[in-house]
């Protein structure tokens, strides 16, 4: 009879000593909420991993660069920047946050013990010496990325992201905007630098590039087919608690500047038709920017690794080659060949708005302006260039 209630015993207790030792760790993640200069403006994403045995209570980073690297804005311009996993006690990630006021937002993971011990075993294989480096692609290798595929890694086929059916669909640009249209320039700066491959659809898997994206879908997220279906994430626990920053937009922005500088090639314009003057020099220092840009957009799609500065189509009304008219326009006597580029140059500008309207890619709205100058510039030039040519030979006599 003795030995009957010990056997009992030693076969109820066993799983139940066996699962509290399995369940040693705790896994969540840790969402934060976007700071107010651009590199912190879309949040950011944390795993954090609590020893209840040892009370050892670490969060794995994925966002960490090094600023003091010698070679950091040659590397950023390359897109050859690697970021790197660090690891840091709970309390020292939340200093930081709290030091900017920034919130943060804890989800405890529902992972089974077999589960949490291969999800610890990953993230201690990533944080070996030499694997702890990646080359960061902002879309589609980030912080919360890393994250993302580590839980597709763990659970494979038992992991169902239930993804809403009738999602509005969004372009990677959409996405974007949603987190910098209270910082114009820098919205603009953007819309310059990232090519068309941004313009296409992001599935719902593609938005959890976003931290906030993603803390969405682990909570509607689901494990299957280890028993009982389950959440993958518990509801999510505040753990700092700040309002959102609510940045006024700026009153200088693309718009208003670019609209401005647009009336005052208009009326340049118009008061050099009246006096019968071109004031060239203007069109020399707008063709300089504009070849300027151009070249850095030629670089950014040539000449360096970056996936999403590819097939910049900015680059027909900023092109490179309009450097060539701070030659031709500053010549004693105009080339012929300076009034043929002044019509390949509206020809360039009016085929960018081909290109908005057919889709090719979505245009920052504040080019318009540009666009504007560039036509009304460039058919100026065309047909009164002779003038020029006119004005430098009389001048020449008179000396």
């Amino acid at each position: 009879m003795l030995n009957a209630i010990v056997l009992i015993l030693f076969f109820t207790l066993t799983p139940l000593l066996s699962s509290a030792q399995t369940h040693r760790y705790q896994i969540s993640l840790l969402t934060c909420d976007p700071g107010e200069e651009l590199y912190s403006s879309f949040g950011h994403s944390a795993l954090r991993v609590l020893d209840m045995e040892t009370g050892k209570d670490l969060v794995f980073n994925w966002g960490t660069f090094d600023f003091d690297d010698p070679n950091f804005y040659l590397k950023f311009t390359q897109g050859r920047l690697d970021y790197f996993l660090s690891l840091s006690t709970f309390e020292q990630f939340l200093y930081h946050y709290r030091y900017f006021e920034r919130g943060v937002r804890e989800q405890v993971l529902n992972l089974s013990p077999e589960q949490v011990e291969r999800t610890v075993a990953l993230l201690n294989q990533n944080a070996r010496p030499e694997n702890i480096y990646y080359r960061y692609d902002f879309f589609y290798d980030n912080c919360s990325t890393r994250i993302r595929d580590i839980m597709e890694a763990v659970l494979g086929r038992n992991l169902d992201w239930n993804e809403p059916v009738e999602e509005e669909a969004k372009t990677f640009r959409d996405l974007i905007f949603e987190y910098v249209y209270r910082l114009p320039w820098a919205d603009f700066g953007i819309d310059l630098a990232l090519g068309s491959v941004i313009d296409q659809e992001a599935s719902e898997r593609e938005k959890q590039f976003l931290p906030d994206y993603m803390e969405a879908a682990f909570a509607r997220a689901e494990i299957v087919g280890d028993g009982p279906s389950r959440l993958l994430a518990q509801p999510a626990r505040i753990v700092l608690d700040y309002p959102l920053v609510d940045q006024e937009n700026e009153v200088f922005n693309p718009h208003l500047v670019f609209w401005l500088v647009a009336i005052g090639f208009i009326l340049l314009t118009y008061v050099g038709y009246k006096k019968h003057r071109l004031f060239a020099g203007a069109d020399v220092a707008l063709f300089a920017v504009l070849g300027l840009i151009g070249v850095v957009i030629t670089f950014l799609w040539f000449f360096t690794e970056h996936t999403t500065t590819v097939y910049n189509w900015n680059i027909l009304w900023a092109f490179p080659a309009h450097l060539v008219l701070l030659y031709g326009l500053t010549m004693k006597t105009p080339a012929a060949w300076v009034k043929q580029y002044l019509f390949f140059a509206m020809l360039l500008a009016n085929l960018t708005l081909v290109f908005w309207i057919l889709g090719f890619q979505d245009f920052h709205s504040s080019i318009i302006p540009i666009l504007l100058i560039i036509i009304l510039r460039s058919n100026y030039l065309y047909y009164n260039l002779e003038r020029l040519r006119f004005n430098k030979t009389a001048e020449r006599v008179r000396g």
